[in-house]
């Protein structure tokens, strides 16, 4: 499969049809990578979610599994820092969803669940080089699944959502997230990892759909809180005013639910 539009905006793009894991393969091969590499697969049997034992399964060709090594120079960037990429990662997703679904209601669901009107069209992992050099940004978007095929109810499609399937090409779905992340990612290695100073902390809380509504953090050791999602600090932790407390709380790891009641 070919990829003219998307090749021309990273260093490097590498396409499989089907693999285990991207970010495992990206890993593996990224001493040998330069900063913007992808790798692109049609399919993957072990894609994996951010929470310990979920996987993330997809039907043959009916979706991109999408990693990026992002690898700024030393100068440019700190690793404490990087926490703040895949939050962008998720704008820049909710983004590209947005310019193929523009009257629906994208946001995301803290830290990087992309949402169209609630229901999960693409999730996204990050993980860690072994020489803590940068990360590898893994992307799964719902392309052309049918509602069946889907691994949960509350998920959706490119394809439910727009009611045309054979409309969609890979490589301008693929360029429309590939553009917007390359941009997020430049002004943050610009502002030397500042996402305060470079306005990107403000328009990532503006698409988080987890600000501003009654939220539940289900946390690692079995803690949970409830509470309000007022906004996000310096690093990206999501801030929660828990029911019948003063101070915020922030999160930094966990799953967050979003209530319907107030």
């Amino acid at each position: 499969m070919d990829f003219p539009l998307s090749s021309q905006l990273v260093n490097r793009l590498d396409y499989v049809s089907s693999t285990g894991s991207t970010n495992t393969d990206l890993i593996a091969a990224a001493a040998e990578r330069e900063d913007l590499s992808v790798l692109v697969a049609g399919h993957q049997s072990a894609g994996r979610g951010r929470s310990t034992g979920r996987q993330w399964v997809a039907p043959e060709g009916s979706s991109l599994a999408i990693s990026v090594l992002l690898r700024p120079s030393a100068q440019a960037l700190s690793p404490t820092s990087f926490g703040w990429l895949p939050l962008l990662a998720g704008l820049a997703m909710a983004r590209a969803v947005g310019k193929f679904i523009p009257a629906a209601e994208v946001s995301v669901k803290w830290p990087n669940d992309v949402l169209v009107a609630e229901r999960k069209i693409s999730g996204i992992l990050s993980e860690l080089l072994p020489d803590l050099s940068g990360v590898v940004i893994g992307a799964g978007i719902n392309i052309r699944q049918s509602q069946d095929e889907l691994p949960i109810e509350n998920a959706t499609s490119l394809a439910i959502e727009l009611g045309k399937p054979e409309a969609l090409s890979n490589d301008k779905i693929l360029v429309a997230y590939l553009g917007e992340l390359r941009a997020l990612y430049s002004r943050f290695v610009a502002s030397g990892g500042d996402a305060i100073a470079s306005g990107l902390r403000d328009e990532v809380a503006e698409r988080c759909g987890s600000i501003g509504r009654r939220v539940r953090a289900m946390m690692p050791g079995d803690q949970e809180i409830t509470g309000n999602g007022v906004g996000l600090d310096e690093t990206g932790r999501i801030l929660i005013q828990p029911d019948g407390a003063r101070e915020l709380f922030a999160v930094s790891a966990g799953d967050i639910v979003h209530l319907r009641h107030n």
